[in-house]
């Protein structure tokens, strides 16, 4: 038990298999709800499909567990309604400093850039995330959570997978055309499919310690190595919802990992961090080690792995959850058109495709994370020492610092839904990059870009007086509007110009739309359902446009 939190407990409902109906064949069954597999399931009841969740626990994660939770996943947790919860009860934080012994030798921000919705990171214990997105869930009459309901084997199929399910009340049969596995680092389903995750284990332990105090801390990231209270070793600390402190206190590879759970070996650590005079309260420990694994590929006819069943990384960076949440955000359209008959199976390739390369981002930056935190040979240690000494004075060496790279979302320009540029650009928005937030104004209102974008496909134009949309081309609007795959138009206008006929338009009242995507009169950008660029041109046309949608999902062209 946790004094600062009250577990919740779901109750177990008896399946309608097991209740004389007819086994039913379900569109989708996501096994895991912990935050990836949660994300999946409210992604697609929110799109129409109907889902079944599994899950064999009966209450949300023990424990704080994933801790950070960057913009970029904001943004998308806020297109399925948990963004505002998660920042309201979160600690937000963009500054993150590093110490070495008893100096601060280097410190960043993770947002020199102004006016964007959501801040670089917050900070949330786990179980707060899980129980927003249980009650979201609950808002969806198609979405079926299933708690106690252990998957006990799993027969795939050529066109979706046959599941036994354990109840409290036996066993029983349950049918699906998808199966996405969100269980977990231990994955049973992959398991039970003879599929092999690969990729190194580090050789270390670190103690996780939450602890409860009142404490004048700034809402920033500290670490510190080799510091006086813990000498020749790393310590992590955070600030979480509560004031409950996550500090991370590397062991080494020869600590017995039950006897330093103990709180006689705890708190003396704890103690030696904060002076002795400073009271706190130890709310929940644990001992891990790490790994940077990932599978070969994602997708495996009609079973679709994501999170940490598909890949593992160290928690240095909090690429974990972030990257987990970033498949759902990936997968989840493309499954819809599927679904639909709008679009072939193959388009799920290309969540494999896409995500591996992401997965590997992250597997190389963990590593180089933990090959400097956690240097292995004497050789490897003096490298690491002489560039945290030098960093406190001279550029060069700060960058070399490494105590977690942090999660930033994968730029896919290499992926083969894009369409390459015909026009010349300039600046981060290329084919492929997640889509940078502005503020912008409607109606007197204020707005945020994204939000704006939301979860279709979407080209967004930018006019002025001089540029704004004749008849012909509110003809081909609408036009896009009724294809198979629909796109909607969005207009951004010049903060002086007046607001011209047609779909709804935003005013670039700061310019930041106009700076970040190097737009001009005519500048018309096409956004995926995910708010990753797919193309853009310097004059709309919605031949052009149509034609890079056809790519974007796979479809002849």
């Amino acid at each position: 038990m946790l004094s600062t939190y009250q577990y919740p407990k779901y109750d177990y409902q008896r399946p309608p298999e097991q209740s004389g109906a007819a086994v039913k064949r379900y569109p989708v069954v996501v096994v895991g709800a912990g935050p990836v597999g949660l994300a999946a399931a409210i992604e697609l009841a929110q799109s129409g499909t109907p889902v079944v969740v599994l899950d064999d626990d009966d209450t949300v994660s023990v424990g704080s567990r994933g801790v950070c939770y960057a913009k970029r996943a904001l943004e998308v947790l806020d297109r399925l309604g948990l963004g505002q919860p998660c920042v309201d009860k979160g600690v937000s934080w963009n500054v993150g400093r590093t110490f070495f012994r008893e100096q601060e030798v280097y410190n960043f921000n993770l947002r020199t850039d102004p006016d964007h919705k959501r801040p670089g990171m917050i900070n949330l214990q786990q179980y707060y995330l899980e129980e927003f997105e249980v009650r979201r869930a609950r808002d969806f009459t198609n979405l079926d959570l299933r708690f106690r309901n252990r998957v006990v084997s799993v027969t795939p199929e050529g066109d979706g997978a046959t599941l036994q399910v354990e109840t409290p009340d036996g066993i029983y049969t349950l049918q699906t055309d998808w199966l996405v596995v969100a269980d977990g680092a231990r994955s049973n389903i992959r398991r039970m499919m003879n599929l092999e995750i690969e990729g190194k284990v580090f050789q270390d332990r670190f103690l996780i310690a939450d602890v409860v105090m009142k404490a004048d801390f700034p809402h920033e990231r500290w670490f510190w190595f080799d510091p006086p209270f813990h000498r020749n070793q790393s310590v992590l600390l955070h600030r979480q919802a509560d004031n409950v402190y996550r500090i991370d206190f590397q062991l080494g590879w020869q600590a017995d990992p039950e006897e330093e759970k103990k709180p006689e070996k705890v708190i003396p650590r704890i103690q030696a961090m904060l002076g002795d005079e400073r009271e706190f309260e130890l709310e929940w420990v644990s001992v891990y080690t790490f790994q940077c694994r990932r599978m070969a590929a994602f997708t495996h006819g009609h079973v679709l792995f994501v999170g940490d069943a598909a890949h593992q990384v160290s928690p240095f960076g909090a690429r974990g959850a972030n990257s987990g949440i970033q498949d759902t955000d990936n997968l989840c359209w493309k499954l819809k058109l599927v679904i639909d008959g709008k679009a072939p199976v193959s388009l799920l390739e290309s969540y494999s495709e896409e995500r591996v390369f992401a997965a590997d981002e992250n597997l190389l930056n963990s590593t180089r994370s933990t090959d400097f935190i956690t240097p292995k040979s004497e050789t490897s240690l003096t490298f690491r020492n002489a560039v945290l000494s030098l960093a406190r004075q001279h550029p060069f060496a700060r960058a070399l610092v490494n105590s977690g790279r942090l999660s930033v979302p994968s730029i896919l320009s290499s992926s083969s839904l894009n369409t390459p540029d015909t026009d010349l650009f300039a600046g981060d928005m290329v084919p492929g990059a997640p889509m940078d937030d502005a503020p912008m104004r409607q109606g007197g209102q204020a707005r945020w870009l994204l939000d704006a974008v939301g979860s279709r496909f979407t080209a967004v134009m930018f006019v002025n007086a001089a540029t704004a949309p004749d008849a012909a081309q509110l003809t081909q609007f609408a036009a896009l509007a009724q294809q198979t795959i629909p796109v909607d138009v969005l207009l951004i206008s010049a903060q002086s110009a007046p607001e011209p006929a047609g779909p709804a338009t935003l005013h670039d009242t700061a310019g930041r739309f106009a700076q970040r995507f190097d737009a001009r009169p005519g500048t018309t950008y096409l956004i995926r359902p995910d708010q990753h660029v797919a193309a853009r041109w310097r004059a709309f046309g919605a031949l052009q446009i149509s034609a890079a949608v056809a790519r974007a999902t796979c479809q002849p062209r």
